[in-house]
């Protein structure tokens, strides 16, 4: 894909992988390391965000998490809790040996999965500058009964077997048995909210990523549902702004905003819409309040308009 602003492709080191990710260099001295939410890649998940935090002056890197896109990794389409932690841990030190980059001036930004991440990675970073946790998926059980609720039983039971079949076959030395992200009700898939079917249409509407493969090993959404990275709330210090989309059925808007609630620093941002509304209809109103927030804490002053 063709954008409107400069970045080159860089690779580091995670767990003897090589991550893959875009750097867009920075004007004012800071930077955001961005990911996509779970089985999403780096372009799609951050194309849209990235050039509008750039044009603004603040330099990111967004990268790919191990196995997934064009990061390294074998085998493919796997999602670990603690190697996505690892790697956006490497990514930030990554980011903060960049040439342009003050090291004191570095946030994380992530949606979905990857804003539950950065609950745990703020919480063992007192360096970081500043996160943005959009649509954070946080965890825990209300908010599992609320997802799983729009799925019928029996797809249900379906998906459980799937993902234990694929573990064996792991142990065995098999290539995964990869289910989709989003499904409808009925069929096996990871979601099937409605929002979560409006996927591909929020990060992809044109079909560009067509690299981007729209699935992830079915052992991989068995370990993701017991996750709660929201525990780890209050052991956040850093500035903490949490987005969450009122009308969400992929991740549960009252478990987030318990959360932020747990934060000293967090704000506090509310709006009305579906999971991917901030990449559909309230993109300008979310865009504006990431653009100021980032600017309050990175650079001292409210940012450039993007």
């Amino acid at each position: 894909m063709r954008t409107s602003v400069q970045r080159e492709k860089v690779r580091f080191d995670s767990g003897g992988a090589q991550c893959a990710a875009w750097h867009y260099p920075s004007s004012n001295g800071a930077c955001v390391v961005m990911a996509g939410g779970f089985g999403v890649t780096k372009e799609p998940g951050t194309d849209r965000f990235a050039e509008r935090f750039a044009r603004a002056g603040f330099g990111v890197l967004a990268f790919d998490y191990r196995h997934l896109g064009e990061s390294g990794g074998l085998p493919r389409q796997v999602a670990r809790v603690g190697e996505h932690l690892a790697d956006w841990r490497a990514a930030i030190g990554r980011a903060r040996s960049l040439p342009d980059v003050d090291p004191a001036a570095v946030a994380a930004w992530g949606f979905s999965l990857s804003g539950g991440h950065l609950l745990r990675v703020a919480a063992g970073d007192p360096a970081l500058a500043a996160v943005v946790a959009q649509t954070p998926a946080v965890g825990g059980w209300a908010a599992s009964r609320s997802a799983t609720s729009h799925q019928t039983p029996g797809a249900l039971l379906r998906l459980a077997a799937t993902g234990i079949a694929d573990a064996a076959g792991a142990v065995a030395g098999r290539a995964p048995r990869t289910v989709p992200l989003a499904a409808p009700p009925g069929q096996v898939g990871v979601l099937s909210t409605p929002d979560a079917l409006e996927g591909a249409r929020a990060l992809d509407p044109d079909g560009r990523y067509g690299a981007w493969r729209q699935e992830i090993a079915a052992r991989s959404a068995l370990r993701f549902a017991l996750y709660q990275p929201g525990r780890a709330a209050r052991r956040v210090r850093c500035p903490v702004l949490v987005v969450v989309c009122e009308q969400d059925m992929a991740a549960y808007p009252p478990a987030a905003i318990r959360a932020a609630g747990r934060m000293p620093r967090a704000e506090l941002l509310r709006v009305p819409g579906r999971h991917y509304a901030p990449f559909l209809e309230q993109h300008e109103q979310v865009v504006a309040a990431e653009l100021d927030f980032l600017g309050r804490h990175l650079t001292g002053g409210a940012a450039t308009a993007g």
